[in-house]
């Protein structure tokens, strides 16, 4: 594990919140010198700490907002099951997340589709087509009150 000093710690809570915060007011918000702030975050970025950052998009304004979490069983606890399933969420574009999880499932997917017809489609043609998929539970989001994905 990484230890952090308190600017690093501020530093990274800043850019968690704005990530195309200016290097000034970064520097500005954190007691630092812009140049030592650069260093900084620099020196986060070499470290693998910070891995990048994004855009947070809404997808209700694009015409979508249907979001659930998919509870996945596998009937094969193999790698080359668990490998192949995963090949299969990464050519979705409908999966946002997949997560192997501990517990009584294999996988916890974030699904986001435009409504619940094409969630249908989803579950039918995607899931439904896997034959190592035995087991799914869906959790439909009824709304986000705290969600610092980013």
């Amino acid at each position: 594990m990484i230890e952090l000093d308190t600017i690093n710690a501020r530093i990274l809570r800043e850019l968690s919140r704005n990530g195309r915060l200016a290097n000034q007011e970064l520097a500005e918000r954190v007691g630092l010198s812009p140049s030592a702030c650069l260093r900084r975050v620099q020196e986060l970025e070499r470290r693998g700490i910070i891995r990048g950052y994004r855009a947070v998009i809404d997808p209700a304004a694009l015409g979508g907002g249907f979001t659930a979490y998919v509870a996945v069983g596998l009937s094969e606890h193999t790698q080359a099951a668990q490998k192949a399933f995963e090949r299969a969420m990464s050519l979705s574009p409908h999966v946002r997340e997949c997560h192997n999880v501990t517990g009584t499932v294999e996988f916890l997917l974030r699904v986001e589709v435009p409504d619940i017809a094409a969630y249908k489609r989803f579950h039918a043609e995607t899931l439904g087509t896997l034959p190592q998929v035995t087991a799914l539970t869906t959790y439909v989001v009824m709304d986000s009150s705290k969600d610092e994905r980013a």
